[in-house]
């Protein structure tokens, strides 16, 4: 086994999901993630923690769903797994990476809205999201199979309380100010951010923080307003999307196009009334991942980009007793901010052209 999935199962258990013993553990393991979920099982042993493995797949849920007749029902008896739960790992690695593109947007949405229950009960325990570097990410990702894993363990094996303190920079700036203005090529977007908290997401629990490759600053906006052009590609329930275009009003998107995967867009928008407004604003800090692989879980992490999220706000952003936007969706999207843009918090520009300005070269690019 290559040693650097063994450091994988070490970061993710002892980091990011703080696992103690006697925790009861649940982890679900996509179909190429055999290797990870043998280093994850063998420490776990080791810790005393007490092991459930599933086996998650895109195509057994496509089959599913496929075959159904549409009338879906809450899955109680999952809910009443993770009741139990502690700690819920997931670890991605499937075989396809557009295995539900095929599945029609209302049966997607259909499923989704009875599993909300399933969802709120999973954010309860320590959950951390991590993937192992598969071929079909590679191959998504254009990459050479050994160039991928390098750059996966590049992303993932980082100094994190090195990162966590530098994050916590822009987190302060966050938490002190009331309006945050994004320009850029296409993009003069403005949202309010007083009487929220942000999140220093250092890939750890402790931070609040569910995704290992982690590495942003994240809020929950509101009273959007404006327009935002975001450039990167990438896929969103299987299809491809390009060049997305959304115009805000009032906080709500009132007008979208997209260069391609328009149709996608819509159908996200059209899920529930939440969907039509943001419920995250992030920006990236992992300068380990220095190029686009067409993977939300890497991508939004990366230097010199913000991304914006349709629907559900997390909590961890809210004042006690605040629910925020609400929404059976949580889809990202993002931009690249390296080139020609700034950043502002109550009008003063914290980054220029992807540089902070505690950066060295901050003044430099102006």
């Amino acid at each position: 086994m290559d040693e650097r999935i063994r450091e994988h199962a070490a970061v993710l258990i002892d980091w990011s999901a703080r696992v103690e013993p006697d925790d009861d553990v649940v982890v679900s393991v996509g179909p190429d993630a055999h290797e990870l979920a043998v280093a994850v099982a063998e420490q776990l042993g080791e810790r005393g923690a007490n092991l459930l493995a599933t086996y998650g797949s895109g195509e057994i849920t496509r089959a599913y769903l496929d075959a159904h007749d549409g009338e879906f029902e809450e899955p109680v008896h999952e809910r009443a797994l993770l009741e139990e739960t502690d700690v819920y790992l997931s670890l991605g690695g499937g075989r396809n990476t557009s295995a539900m593109a095929d599945v029609p947007g209302e049966v997607r949405r259909g499923y989704r809205n009875t599993r909300k229950a399933v969802r709120e009960t999973r954010y309860d325990t320590r959950w951390v999201s991590t993937v192992h570097p598969t071929r079909s990410l590679a191959q998504q990702a254009n990459m050479s199979y050994e160039a991928y894993r390098e750059f996966a363990y590049d992303a993932i094996l980082r100094d994190w309380e090195s990162l966590a303190e530098e994050m916590g920079r822009l987190k302060t700036l966050f938490d002190d100010g009331s309006e945050v203005r994004i320009v850029s090529q296409g993009t003069d977007l403005t949202m309010r951010i007083d009487g929220r908290t942000a999140v220093n997401s250092a890939a750890s629990v402790a931070y609040d923080s569910h995704n290992l490759p982690s590495g942003e600053v994240f809020t929950a906006p509101y009273g959007t307003e404006g327009e935002i052009a975001f450039d990167v590609p990438m896929t969103i329930r299987g299809e491809t999307i390009e060049n997305v275009r959304l115009e805000f009003e009032g906080g709500e998107v009132v007008d979208h196009d997209a260069e391609r995967g328009a149709a996608v867009i819509g159908d996200v928008l059209e899920t529930d009334a939440g969907a039509r407004r943001l419920g995250e604003l992030g920006v990236g800090m992992n300068r380990g991942i220095d190029r686009y692989t067409d993977n939300i879980l890497f991508d939004e992490k990366m230097g010199e980009t913000v991304h914006l999220a349709l629907g559900r706000a997390y909590d961890a952003c809210l004042p006690d007793g605040e629910s925020g936007n609400d929404s059976a969706v949580h889809v990202d999207l993002i931009a690249d901010v390296g080139e020609e843009s700034r950043l502002e918090i109550d009008g003063e520009v914290i980054q220029r052209n992807g540089s902070f300005r505690w950066e060295d070269g901050f003044e430099a690019r102006q």
